[in-house]
């Protein structure tokens, strides 16, 4: 204000009238104008818009009443304002209307891009900080070739071949719309795929309409002569012996009925499986004085019958599923966070091996998918709960470059640190259980992804050799923890499947090329024998100048109907559709066909390097019907919505059960 100027005069120069002029309508504005100064900018602001507010309406009413009763317009005056316009003006004024909704839905979808691409790089960066403290980090956590991240050079991104559409920094200061629509790259390339399990209709598995090619309907024919001759002669008991057409028992649970209903579903023989459903319901009873191990009753009953209830939504088989998995908890009631190898299904008594102290890797490491299933179907998180100790006490172990003993101590929690290493027996499916886990969670358990990651390291840096002349590509063994061995089982041929399903859940490249030469030698395991069947074990020719690649040892040359290698071949086709795959996987199941069907059923054999005399073991092992013609079906299937691998994640024996993203 003026300085030395009063008060009152100070008033008169700021509202703009002299205090004496007008009296008592002065002073009502003197005391109005007070109270507004009085005010903060925030109550001067809300009563302005109150205020305007009110005068909208206002005039929208009394327009709205003119038009109503015909006004000062009447019918025929103008009804909005653009009457008052004439028709180059209103067009106009559509057109600026239609360009400012277009930009408002642009703006929109770039946000959206905006946001999903920023979570998308918090979610690499947070990957590429590396393992959890006390991990060492791998090679393949680095880049793809042990090198360090792709980084970009003059402000050109370096492209990553699993992304065509573009990775994570290939923006170029772009966004990912064009017209606000998405542009995502495949779901085979992804690393952040979600699956959306109510997408699509339930699969109709018994609709008399499916169509089968004519190698399924092979396969099918097989399932169905082995299925009649099990019901025949031995019905609702765990094994069946098919040239003395016998039975006999192992945990006295029906083994091959529970372990074989999710393959009657997959085929479409409604028969088949009413007759196992009513089996189910009606005799199967888990109320046994019997000693179980845990890892085996797990994959194959309690995994049977949470697929079954997946593919059918059949509260049967998740009761009988509830039912098992509660007498199987006490095997986790150990001095460690290592659960023991058996448990008796009355009493709940839990043991090691009767063998020995120590449990084997594989078993203990192999429960995790099923039991985590488990709680989610029943609500129930104890099962998950509990094994989920379990990877975690076996994730902060010390490992050999990711790579781990065949044996572990329930009592002290530890490895036996002088046991081999080995992605055959006991060893195998840890490996494969780090990556499905991963997958099972909807990619959210990033330390499973990470010790996979480092065991194919470990692969890489120890056990990857080619043999000679022919240059196989395989995985064998170290002794005691150490010395190398060129000895490779056939169940190591399970790897080249899972590396596949890494690689199409968006892991490196040269774990897709590991898997395709791994995938030939598992074939020429099966080719090169006269009977164009697989030993169970070989051992890779070292020296240079050698004739044959294979060497077979007389007590390892035995079948048994396993199921590892049409399992990557599965896997492969689904991916490449290479049709070499098929070709490879039809070879193998005439061979079955022609060596190991009888009268009784199929049954294993002896000798794989003697058609004339190949010998048979009198026995049929549940997984043939469970895993092996399970997977040729799958290979010979025309049909990408059959059991999708976007949902689905098959446990060890073959069990689909869906993928969570929560």
């Amino acid at each position: 204000m003026f300085e030395g100027t009063p008060r009152q005069n100070q008033m008169s120069v700021i509202s703009g009238f002299d205090e004496y002029s007008n009296g008592k309508d002065y002073k009502k504005r003197q005391s109005i104008i007070r109270v507004w100064k009085r005010l903060s900018s925030l109550q001067r602001s809300v009563i302005c818009f109150v205020l305007l507010l009110g005068g909208i309406s206002a005039l929208y009413l009394v327009t709205s009443v003119r038009q109503l009763h015909g006004g000062r317009w009447g019918h025929a005056g103008p009804s909005d304002l653009r009457d008052f316009l004439d028709s180059d003006e209103r067009q106009k004024m559509e057109r600026e209307k239609r360009e400012y909704i277009q930009q408002m839905k642009q703006k929109l979808a770039k946000q959206q891009v905006g946001d999903i691409v920023k979570k998308n790089k918090e979610m690499i960066r947070r990957q590429r900080k590396g393992p959890p403290s006390g991990m060492k980090a791998s090679k393949v956590d680095q880049g793809l070739d042990g090198d360090q991240p792709p980084v970009e050079d003059k402000g050109q991104p370096v492209r990553d071949e699993r992304f065509p559409n573009g990775n994570e920094d290939e923006d170029n200061g772009k966004d990912d719309s064009v017209d606000g629509n998405l542009n995502l790259p495949p779901k085979s390339a992804g690393d952040d795929l979600i699956v959306d399990q109510m997408s699509n209709e339930p699969y109709d598995y018994f609709n008399a309409k499916r169509e089968y090619t004519e190698q399924q309907k092979a396969v099918q024919d097989a399932f169905k002569f082995a299925w009649k001759e099990y019901k025949k002669y031995a019905w609702g008991h765990d094994e069946y012996h098919p040239i003395s057409k016998t039975h006999s028992e192992w945990f006295g649970v029906g083994l091959t009925i529970v372990d074989s209903i999710d393959t009657a579903i997959i085929m479409g023989l409604k028969d088949e499986y009413l007759d196992a459903r009513e089996w189910v319901d009606k005799s199967l009873t888990f109320d046994k004085d019997k000693d179980v191990n845990l890892f085996e009753i797990t994959i194959r009953a309690l995994g049977g019958l949470l697929s079954a209830y997946h593919l059918t939504n059949d509260d049967v088989f998740k009761e009988k599923a509830r039912d098992l998995g509660n007498r199987l908890l006490p095997c986790f009631k150990s001095p460690s966070n290592v659960p023991f190898s058996d448990v008796n299904l009355r009493t709940g008594h839990a043991h090691p091996p009767r063998w020995g102290p120590d449990s084997s890797t594989s078993e203990v490491t192999t429960i995790q998918l099923e039991f985590r299933d488990l709680s989610r179907v029943t609500n129930d998180d104890r099962y998950e709960h509990a094994v989920n100790v379990v990877s975690e006490h076996v994730h902060n172990l010390p490992k050999k470059d990711g790579l781990v003993p065949i044996f572990i101590n329930a009592n002290t929690g530890s490895f036996r640190s002088s046991a081999t290493i080995t992605f055959g027996a006991r060893g195998d499916s840890y490996y494969e259980y780090l990556l499905k886990q991963w997958i099972q969670t909807g990619k959210k358990k990033e330390y499973l992804k990470q010790d996979y990651m480092a065991a194919i390291e470990g692969i890489k840096t120890h056990l990857l050799k080619e043999s000679e002349p022919s240059k196989l590509l395989y995985i064998g063994e170290l002794l005691g923890g150490r010395s190398f061995s060129p000895k490779m089982d056939h169940l190591v041929c399970f790897m080249p499947g899972t590396m596949a399903l890494g690689y199409q859940n968006g892991l490196p490249k040269d774990h897709m090329e590991i898997a395709t030469r791994l995938t030939r030698t598992c074939y020429e395991m099966y080719n090169k024998m006269p009977t164009k069947l697989s030993p169970e074990i070989v051992y890779f020719n070292q020296a240079p100048g050698s004739s044959d690649d294979l060497i077979v040892k007389p007590l390892d040359s035995h079948n048994l109907l396993r199921p590892e290698t049409v399992e990557s071949l599965f896997y492969m086709y689904r991916f490449t559709k290479d049709k070499k795959y098929r070709e490879w996987g039809w070879q193998i199941f005439r061979a079955f066909m022609k060596y190991t069907k009888i009268d009784g059923g199929f049954s294993s054999i002896n000798n794989v390097k003697s058609p004339s005399n190949p010998g048979f073991k009198d026995k049929l092992e549940s997984f043939f019907l469970a895993e092996t013609l399970k997977y040729l079906f799958l290979l010979f299937s025309d049909d990408p919505q059959l059991i999708p691998l976007d949902k689905y994640v098959f446990n060890s024996e073959a069990h689909p059960l869906p993928i969570y993203t929560e």
